[in-house]
């Protein structure tokens, strides 16, 4: 028993001690002790500059007011990180021992600086340019207060780091400056030379963000080591993840996945402008890639998979996110559908025959185009496609490049298969001072009814031609562009049909409506504020030949256009012309005989004919002869002259 009474006793002793160590320990030699750990851990100054006391619970240590840690020296956004009030947690059984072990550190509404530069430097690496580590310890300041003496990098030894409501400020040069409030972080790190777990909580716009981590070898991470990673961020729309390795300086490796349920509302929770992206055109996004990030922000994706939820693209991409991005991007698609990305509605209506039911149009669309995604990226966009269906246009395989430069995109065609043609050529849409947008194209072998079915809803023309075109239109809206086209264009077909009407049956004195059989079309046009307008049409067909002039409102969607066709086996081989109006709007065009043009046409000869014989049978009556350089009318008002004055004078 006296054994076990001496037991007891020794264990009294030391809570005896170990409450009157705590009692009679100085909060602020404690606290200085505290802060020059964590200095000499970070190679930062660490000060407490207001009021000390000690704490009890939840954990033994300090609590200091207005806590302080010093930035990297060449950082100009102040402390890195300054709270009005910090808890420092202390391990009793080393202070016991004598030592000082900080196990948790809590902050309640800190400010927290980072700064990243573009040669790679970030305030958050606690070694310099070199890698080596520069940090001194009180005793050596002391010792020498001139001399730097460099010393080995200490691991941090904190089991549990707390942070709530924090303000993160971000700057990374070459970028907007990142202001997040309400920020809440969690560190637990229980062995140092071990993994840490962080989560973290931000609200860039009001809506929680989770970010979850796990780091291999933590304490060599944060002195600029690359180690293994895994990280989630999640929101309420979507999430991202990464499983690779990472280091403090912003070099990044690993399989990246991206997923939403809704891109727009994901965008928003993270504090990012909205983009409202329709259906199959990222509305939706699943994205897997392996990626890599150097220190300067040079981010490649290779095995890009990329899954809109209605298209699938594949390729790679190369990006500069210093500034506004830059981007080299190689995309290969299957079947590829766009029509999403219509934001003109397209009117009902036919271009139905004679006497079809009178339609309405509604014109081209008025709304405001938002152009201001030109300016968010500069760079190469280059994509194949097995076909692309554009909504008003149908696509087969294709080659295309898209070039964006300061709000200038050229969209260049190197080959696209269309409506049983190839089409080369280049789009640009340009809004650097206003928005504008033009372009050239060269067709060969292209079907003309699909072609003008879909471009200007006109399905009356059949055939195979080549065409050549060059537009500029200016405006903020479908509508102004259309009104204010202007350009020129030539089409050649070879042979084909212009349904709707029968010439033959026309010139023949029989009912109009019908087909028409053409063996070549050529033509060539203006246009000049959105009206197109062609003199030279010639059509040839078996019997007959026509010409054509007139014009199109390519904004008003009208048509005022006269095909005079020539019966050429009529009139003893003289021929038979009669015109043909088509007039009215795309949506129900009239076509009419023109009677009077063609009494005007086929009866001119027969007056100049009969004005010759008048002229010839006076000037014999007259006796007048032909003279060089002098008229018939001339010669004969001279011979009525003279006659006159001969019989006043007689």
């Amino acid at each position: 028993m006296k054994w076990v009474f001496r037991f007891f006793g020794l264990i009294f002793a030391l809570v005896v001690l170990l409450v009157v160590t705590v009692f009679f320990l100085p909060a602020d030699r404690l606290a200085r002790i505290a802060t020059e750990q964590l200095s000499v851990a970070t190679g930062r100054d660490v000060a407490i500059n207001g009021d000390v006391a000690l704490t009890f619970w939840p954990v033994l240590g300090v609590s200091a007011d207005d806590l302080e840690v010093s930035n990297a020296g060449w950082a100009d956004q102040g402390p890195m990180l300054q709270a009005a009030n910090a808890a420092i947690g202390i391990d009793v059984m080393a202070l016991l021992r004598g030592d000082i072990r900080i196990t948790n550190v809590e902050a309640h509404s800190p400010t927290i600086r980072l700064e990243q530069r573009l040669d790679g430097r970030a305030s958050w690496e606690f070694t310099n340019a070199e890698d080596s580590a520069q940090i001194k310890t009180t005793t050596e300041a002391k010792t020498d207060q001139s001399e730097t003496v460099a010393a080995e990098s200490r691991s941090i030894s904190i089991e549990r780091l707390s942070v709530t409501d924090a303000t993160l400020i971000y700057d990374a040069e070459g970028s907007d400056l990142v202001t997040l409030a309400g920020v809440d972080l969690a560190l637990d790190w229980p062995d140092p030379a071990g993994p840490a777990e962080i989560s973290a909580t931000v609200r860039p716009a009001n809506v929680p963000v989770s970010i979850d981590a796990e780091i291999e070898g933590f304490g060599d991470f944060i002195t600029g080591e690359t180690r293994g990673v895994k990280v989630t961020v999640a929101a309420p729309a979507g999430q991202m993840s990464l499983n690779g390795r990472a280091s403090t300086a912003g070099a990044v490796a690993g399989a990246f996945a991206f997923k939403t349920d809704n891109t727009e509302a994901f965008l928003a929770a993270l504090g990012l402008p909205g983009v409202a992206l329709p259906p199959k055109l990222g509305q939706q996004i699943d994205v897997a890639a392996d990626i890599t990030l150097t220190p300067d922000r040079q981010l490649a994706l290779r095995g890009l998979a990329l899954d809109l939820h209605g298209n699938r693209l594949s390729g790679a991409a190369d990006i500069s996110l210093n500034g506004i991005p830059t981007v080299n991007v190689q995309l290969a698609a299957g079947d590829l559908d766009l029509t999403p990305a219509q934001s003109a509605p397209r009117t009902s209506g036919s271009s139905g025959g004679q006497g079809g039911a009178e339609t309405t149009s509604e014109g081209w669309s008025k709304s405001p185009i938002d152009a201001s995604a030109l300016a968010s990226f500069n760079g190469d966009v280059a994509l194949s496609a097995d076909s692309i269906d554009l909504g008003q246009f149908k696509l087969g395989a294709t080659q295309t490049v898209l070039r964006n430069d300061t709000s200038r995109m050229v969209f260049e065609l190197r080959q696209v298969k269309a409506y049983g043609g190839q089409i080369t050529g280049e789009l640009v849409v340009n809004n650097r001072s206003g928005l504008s947008v033009g372009g050239r194209m060269n067709v060969a072998g292209i079907q003309m009814q699909p072609l003008l079915s879909d471009a200007v809803e006109f399905d009356r023309l059949t055939g195979q031609g080549d065409l050549q075109v060059s537009f500029l239109g200016t405006g903020p809206s479908v509508h102004s562009i259309m009104n204010s086209l202007s350009g020129d264009g030539s089409l050649n077909i070879a042979r084909g049909t212009i349904e709707g009407i029968n010439l033959d049956q026309l010139l023949r004195g029989g009912a109009s409506s019908g087909t028409t059989i053409f063996d070549d079309l050529s033509a060539t046009w203006n246009i000049s504020e959105g009206v197109l307008r062609n003199r030279d049409l010639l059509l040839q067909l078996k019997n007959y030949s026509a010409s054509g002039e007139g014009q199109v409102g390519l904004g008003k969607r009208d048509l005022n256009y006269k095909v005079t066709p020539v019966a050429l086996r009529a009139n003893s081989g003289n021929g038979l012309a009669i015109p043909v109006r088509f007039q009215g709007p795309w949506s129900d065009v009239s076509i009419k005989p023109d009677l009077e043009a063609a009494l005007d046409l086929n009866l001119d000869k027969e007056r100049r004919e009969l004005e010759d014989r008048a002229k010839s049978e006076v000037s014999e009556r007259l006796g007048i002869k032909d003279e060089d350089g002098k008229s018939t009318e001339d010669a004969i008002k001279d011979k009525v002259k003279d006659e006159l004055l001969r019989k006043l004078f007689d």
